[in-house]
């Protein structure tokens, strides 16, 4: 008999599902992964900074057997595709993928914006989205159940002046999140857009920003099965 190249999940909770998470260790990221991994499914934290990644997987306090953290240049075709093998060898499916790298820059008319500042926007979301669609899409399509999620800007419709290598990048990275809705429909891998006009990250409501649980909540909601059939769809939060 032929052994299978990945190990069964070690058991947890029963309906425990592997999470991926990216930027996990930015303000909404972190809670995301306490959220989930409270409810008790296994986290992959996916993020550049060793020290935060460090930090915060001693704040969740998870049986080793239920984390596993890397610090990973999604940029990076090669490092991507071997963190994605390390999750599935530890894991052995992925069911979730949620991809919470920011990164903005505008304020500048096209006149006085860099080229610079181009490459950096498509860099940071529509490169690693890429990457992480072309890496992650095989192993979300297998369990007959997934989810991916980004957050976005509710300026991408319809985007204001000086914000053009920002917007024109989320719009890209929004038709990728489409694009894969559509390819994974028949798997009942769903994927979807929350808009925001900000994440107030102090959650103090003095901005027109949403706050971090306010964009969970919706998370847990889009997570779970009663939305199986919401998919390619832009959930606005403002």
């Amino acid at each position: 008999m032929n052994k299978s190249p990945h190990p069964s999940p070690l058991p947890t909770e029963e309906g425990a599902k592997t999470i991926i998470i990216t930027g996990a260790t930015g303000v909404l990221g972190s809670l995301v992964a306490k959220t989930f991994a409270g409810r008790g499914h296994n986290i992959a934290l996916l993020d550049k900074d060793q020290k935060k990644l460090d930090s915060l997987v001693r704040d969740l306090s998870l049986p080793s057997e239920r984390i596993l953290a890397q610090t990973v240049d999604l940029l990076d075709a090669q490092t991507l595709q071997d963190s994605a093998e390390a999750v599935l060898s530890k894991f052995g499916s992925i069911h979730a993928l949620f991809h919470l790298v920011g990164g903005w820059t505008g304020g500048k008319t096209f006149a006085e914006t860099p080229r610079d500042d181009l490459e950096f926007m498509l860099n940071q979301h529509v490169r690693t989205t890429f990457n992480l669609f072309k890496t992650f899409e095989e192993a979300l399509s297998k369990n007959n159940w997934g989810r991916v999620m980004i957050v976005s800007a509710s300026t991408v419709p319809n985007p204001p002046g000086k914000s053009g290598v920002y917007t024109a990048a989320k719009a890209a990275q929004e038709n990728m999140v489409l694009s894969l809705a559509a390819e994974l429909k028949e798997a009942n891998v769903t994927a979807n857009i929350i808009h925001v006009r900000a994440i107030d990250v102090d959650a103090s409501r003095k901005s027109k920003g949403t706050p971090p649980s306010e964009i969970v909540a919706a998370m847990t909601y889009l997570f779970s099965d009663e939305a199986d059939k919401v998919s390619g769809a832009r959930l606005p939060l403002y």
